[in-house]
């Protein structure tokens, strides 16, 4: 038996990366889980792989509208909802200030921030109702740390992310319901080919993996309701922005990890 058996979890950006590798580790836990994503395709492919623990339902989670149907039909036909990983995120290449457009900035918080404020309030009169309720929000280091990398737009919608979690606990823990923000460094997904310079497979393979991120989901959600793992934070050792410090201090940097 799983510890996770008789719940239903829904978890947004589930046709890659953290989403699919979260998916498939809360359902090996027990879990009845629903991918959503904005692509059919992908979302059935990865409940394929699940089994009949998973569902699909399609949806633009920057669409409040959208959102909310989601979360009536999961409460209709399971009668419960009890973990919402909400996953989806979004980044674009020309993310500097000197040539990030408007349109990109309005998308880069719609997509990493407002779409979380729009999965929460969905499910939020569920897990009320329910007096217990665990949501998990795929956040990033740059919610904590300001670097030229993540770009401006990214940066404050992780920040907001952040804040987000810990102003939920203040007010919702009292109804039993946990949120937990978890704050990856880099992870090997696609969100990566958007970056403004390629990474190689070599660095691509050293950093964390979906795996690493997705079993970290699966432990907040298994916790009893009595803990809150208000906010984690998960990077590979590989850490190439520490390894960015050591070079700029001009101290010695090996070529590779030591397990290689």
């Amino acid at each position: 038996m799983g510890k996770l058996d008789g719940k239903v979890a829904w978890v947004t950006g589930a046709g890659s990366g953290i989403g699919a590798a979260t998916a498939r580790a809360l359902a090996a836990e027990g879990a009845a889980v629903v991918l959503s994503g904005r692509r059919r395709g992908p979302l059935e492919e990865v409940a394929q792989g699940i089994g009949a623990a998973a569902s699909v339902e399609p949806c633009d989670v920057t669409d409040p509208e959208a959102v909310r149907g989601v979360v009536e039909r999961i409460a209709a036909r399971a009668g419960r909802l009890d973990i919402l990983v909400a996953n989806a995120g979004v980044n674009v290449v020309e993310r500097d200030w000197a040539r990030l457009r408007p349109e990109d900035a309005a998308a880069m918080i719609a997509g990493n921030l407002t779409q979380a404020f729009h999965c929460a309030l969905a499910v939020l009169p569920v897990m009320r109702s329910q007096r217990d309720g665990v949501l998990v929000f795929t956040a990033s280091i740059a919610g904590r740390l300001v670097k030229l990398l993540s770009g401006p737009a990214y940066t404050a919608a992780k920040h907001g992310l952040v804040a987000m979690g810990h102003a939920l606990n203040i007010q919702e823990g009292v109804n039993g319901i946990r949120a937990t923000v978890i704050l990856p460094g880099e992870v090997a997904t696609p969100l990566l080919d958007k970056r403004p310079v390629p990474v190689p497979a070599e660095e691509r393979a050293r950093m964390l993996q979906p795996e690493d991120v997705a079993d970290l989901v699966r432990y907040v959600a298994c916790l009893p309701p009595r803990v809150t793992l208000p906010e984690v934070w998960i990077t590979p050792t590989w850490n190439r922005l520490h390894l960015a410090e050591l070079a700029a201090a001009g101290l010695p940097r090996p070529a590779a990890p030591p397990w290689e």
